[in-house]
């Protein structure tokens, strides 16, 4: 890494690479690393965010209290009926629990919280020191289930089992339980899923308006505003659409190999992945009115933005750009949507992305970028100095990195308030990064080049 100013820690170098500085090769996927060392979660909480966002279940923590506080109200994911899914509900396992087993403390909690609310499913979520312990959540799940007659699904999900990506695969393991048991009649033909959107500032309600629009039907949102009996059905689509590739991948591939449901991989972030999304669907289903009602949606959908995006990319045009966000796929439309905003992308890194991600983010970088896996604060601060950034783009914990060194900040993850996808969302973003980057606070806080 010749190119850069700073040092790195000899354990970080293979996850640090500068493009143009020799062949590209990125290690990633590895362990979460204990301490500052890593921004990566862990097992535990990457279920935890995949599946928060079913509104009408019971989601048990069974572990200590800080494990449910760590993830309570984790996303800013809203619904638009029940809102079960915002409680945070622990079996708060304290030393006696450690020392002769929690399952009889596990049984009580889950009797009377199905007795109390009344959900339509229940995922109890195992933590490190129930793997430790060897709390047999399965049988209790399924005692449970058998006295109340509501489904009680282990998510097996101990944090210590490797990083937040594992909990991903645990989440979909714990879905796939659902799907399937619903009754299927009455699906149109041209129906679909949405999966891997998490209804942020009620972004998948802006997603299924397009898809009415064109004439397609959703089955199931999987997990934004999600309800169990839809997940349940859900294996009557004709086609899964995977937003997050990171979060859900791996269920529509589970249907696919029992349903023999197909899926595609598309992206709601920016002008030409969001019309691609469309097309895609469009394509699969081979109908024409559908096709023509589909680029009626994108004409009249940029008609309405467009001006206001080129009046932003006058002002924008040559600023310098970081991203810094948990899967690598959205990263690729965050670099699209910069680009169309004339501005340069000069750091991109993920948590928890995969070779074939950082192979694609190395072939669309300019040279010179930084791609970074897995990063600490203290490296994004020097590479954020070294390279003169006016605007980083991150989640809540690069929030303060950026604001101490005097730097912009766009939040595009868990917590935002602001939809960001969509047509409407590409000129939210355009919005927040123009509000950002030219507000005359700059003036007062001088970034000094490095």
């Amino acid at each position: 890494m010749t190119g850069m100013n700073m040092s790195v820690l000899e354990a970080r170098k293979g996850q640090v690479y500068e493009k143009g500085d020799g062949p590209f090769k990125l290690k990633c996927n590895l362990d979460s690393v204990p301490g500052a060392v890593s921004q990566r979660a862990c097992v535990f909480c990457g279920s935890r965010v995949v599946l928060y966002p079913i509104t009408d279940a019971l989601h048990l923590v069974h572990g200590p209290i800080g494990c449910a506080i760590y993830t309570w109200d984790i996303r800013g994911a809203l619904s638009s009926d029940r809102e079960l899914h915002r409680l945070s509900f622990s079996t708060d396992l304290q030393e006696r629990d450690v020392i002769f087993g929690g399952e009889k403390k596990l049984e009580a909690a889950l009797l009377e919280l199905i007795e109390r609310y009344e959900p339509e499913a229940a995922f109890v979520y195992s933590t490190c020191i129930v793997g430790i312990i060897g709390d047999d959540i399965e049988a209790v799940c399924r005692q449970v289930s058998e006295k109340t007659g509501i489904q009680c699904i282990p998510v097996q999900s101990e944090g210590f089992k490797g990083s937040k990506r594992a909990g991903y695969q645990a989440a979909c393991n714990a879905l796939f339980r659902l799907v399937g048991q619903g009754d299927t009649s009455g699906i149109s033909p041209h129906s679909i899923n949405i999966l891997g959107d998490f209804n942020l500032a009620g972004e998948i309600w802006i997603i299924q308006d397009y898809y009415r629009r064109m004439g397609i039907e959703v089955v199931a949102t999987i997990t934004g505003d999600g309800r169990v009996a839809d997940i349940q059905r859900a294996h009557g689509a004709r086609l899964n659409v995977v937003q997050c590739s990171g979060a859900t991948l791996d269920l529509a591939k589970m249907m696919k190999e029992r349903y023999g449901i197909p899926y595609i991989r598309v992206s709601y972030f920016g002008v030409d992945d969001m019309a691609e999304a469309l097309y895609k669907v469009a394509d699969h289903f081979q109908d024409e009115s559908i096709k023509k009602r589909t680029n009626a949606l994108v004409r009249e959908e940029l008609d309405a933005i467009y001006p206001e995006i080129v009046r932003f990319r006058q002002a924008l045009k040559g600023k310098r750009a970081a991203i810094y966000v948990g899967g690598a796929f959205k990263a690729f439309s965050l670099i699209k949507a910069f680009r169309l905003l004339g501005m340069k992308v000069v750091l991109v890194g993920s948590q928890t992305g995969t070779k074939e991600d950082y192979e694609e983010l190395e072939a669309i970088t300019d040279p010179g970028t930084i791609i970074v896996d897995d990063s600490n604060p203290l490296e994004l601060s020097e590479f954020l100095k070294e390279k003169r950034v006016d605007i980083f783009v991150g989640g809540v914990k690069e929030r303060p990195i950026a604001y101490k060194l005097g730097i912009g900040f766009c939040d595009h993850n868990h917590e935002r308030k602001e939809a960001l996808e969509g047509f409407i969302g590409m000129y939210n973003f355009a919005k927040e990064v123009y509000s950002t980057v030219m507000s005359p606070v700059w003036h007062f806080v001088p970034r000094k080049a490095v």
